[in-house]
């Protein structure tokens, strides 16, 4: 099988945040620009946002996806009612 217009990550900027490093990617969709981002970390990596319209929010949704995979995890309800 043949993919005849693969679709590369087009990184134009990357930074750390919180130990992990966020990669800025833009494409062209039906004439609108958009941006992905990519975070890596040292166990593997993720595309934390598939699509924003502005790089300001793809770095916002970015840094949220980091945030959240950073919060310690919350616990089950108990089922107990006070």
């Amino acid at each position: 099988m043949v993919i005849l217009n693969p679709d590369y990550p087009h990184i134009i900027w990357s930074f750390a945040y919180r130990g992990w490093q966020l990669e800025i990617d833009c494409a062209e969709e039906d004439g609108q620009v958009v941006y992905a981002v990519w975070a890596n970390h040292a166990t593997g990596c993720a595309i934390a946002v598939p699509r924003a319209l502005t790089q300001e929010a793809a770095i916002r949704s970015g840094k949220q996806y980091v945030d959240r995979r950073l919060q310690p995890p919350t616990p089950p309800d108990s089922g107990l009612h006070r």
